[in-house]
């Protein structure tokens, strides 16, 4: 599991070309975000150039020198210090914020924990594992989630039943 103190903002997704280019799946809003960074994986990974492209994003990195090199590297994550990411607005969040946090009802009671984030489109949903196992996703709205904080996130019960 990664720190709580860094932050994934892609992933490797494979070689890109012979010279060591690499394809990316980017959880940041912009290829440009990347360019913030000059280094990724506690100073591993050196960017050298970044694009966007209609699947993500194409990297050169110092330390990839060539297709093999680069088909290897598929599946890494490319993770920043949680600190060098810019201070959130009200009501923001970073992923990495809210999992492993507990899930409670806003009178405490315990439903779970959010062990992922995911998003198809319309908006985070997160993924809530029960004390028993069984899991569950309740979307990350006002409604569905009326708060959270450094300590637990607050579910409101109608989206808290249901199967496993």
């Amino acid at each position: 599991m990664v720190a709580r103190n860094s932050v994934t903002l892609a992933v490797i997704t494979g070689a890109h070309g012979v010279t060591g280019e690499v394809r990316l799946k980017l959880f940041c809003e912009a290829a440009e975000s990347l360019k913030a960074h000059t280094s990724f994986n506690d100073s591993a990974l050196t960017l050298k150039a970044v694009r966007a492209t209609p699947y993500g994003a194409t990297a050169r990195f110092a330390e990839i020198a060539d297709r093999t090199a680069a088909e290897k590297m598929r599946g890494i994550e490319l993770r920043v210090p949680r600190d060098s990411l810019p201070p959130l607005g009200e009501g923001e969040y970073y992923h990495t914020d809210l999992i492993g946090l507990p899930c409670q009802t806003p009178d405490g009671a315990l439903v779970g924990t959010c062990i992922a984030i995911e998003n198809f489109g319309a908006g985070d949903i997160l993924e809530i594992e029960r004390p028993d196992g069984g899991r569950f996703m309740v979307p990350m709205s006002a409604q569905a989630v009326p708060g959270w904080s450094a300590e637990a996130i607050q579910i409101d019960p109608a989206f808290a039943g249901g199967g496993s």
